[in-house]
């Protein structure tokens, strides 16, 4: 998929499963169980256990879903990821070799960016959109609105703050889609393994953030 297909379709979904944790399959349990609620979009952190291995198996049950990375803290993690078959990737700050690494694989990139200096460099090395991290802290949708008039070409996604109470007024500011992760998992519902609660939690989600 190239990165323009990618981004219609991350506008169509809206939604990125962002997914953490210290055992492989816990981490697949939580994939299947959002992708089973409509989450198309599964990103598994770099520094999920295996998370190389279970990309490639994601890939394989899961062939019309996105499946990529984040967390990609340097090239070699980033090189890493493109082999495995990573079909997007995250990184939480702007590295202009590491985007146009990104972009001469064919590979969609989007990096972590704070300010409009930073948000504009990385659109401008090739970035196919840029995350807006940590959103909380920047005045969440309140700042991201205020992106828009000078940057309003540049497709943005806001992480690091996003709950599913606020997911839909930041879609409403001007995001092209937002990333979630501990909201999408409620500690107690991991821990007991309650996959069918989870897999409601993200169906609800996606209903909402599909009709904006």
């Amino acid at each position: 998929m190239n990165h323009q297909s990618w981004l219609t379709q991350l506008k169509k979904h809206r939604a990125i499963a962002v997914i953490r944790s210290s055992e492989k399959e816990l981490a697949r349990h939580m994939a299947s169980s959002v992708a089973a609620g409509g989450i198309q979009f599964i990103e598994i952190t770099w520094n999920t256990h295996k998370a190389a291995e279970l990309i490639a198996e994601l890939r394989s049950e899961f062939p019309s879903f996105s499946i990529g990375t984040g967390t990609l803290l340097n090239l070699e993690q980033l090189q890493q990821a493109i082999d495995c078959g990573a079909q997007f990737l995250f990184t939480p700050h702007t590295d202009l070799t590491m985007i146009k690494t990104a972009v001469d694989a064919g590979v969609p990139i989007v990096p972590g960016a704070f300010s409009p200096t930073e948000i504009v460099s990385a659109w401008q090395a090739g970035a196919t959109c840029v995350k807006v991290f940590p959103i909380s802290a920047l005045g969440g949708a309140a700042y991201l609105k205020s992106l828009q008039g000078p940057l309003g070409n540049i497709p943005l996604i806001p992480t690091g703050g996003v709950t599913l109470e606020n997911a839909k007024v930041f879609i409403d500011a001007g995001a092209i889609a937002v990333g979630l992760a501990g909201d999408l998992f409620p500690k107690h519902l991991v821990e007991n393994r309650d996959w069918r609660a989870i897999v409601q939690i993200a169906r609800d989600l996606t209903q909402n953030l599909t009709t904006c």
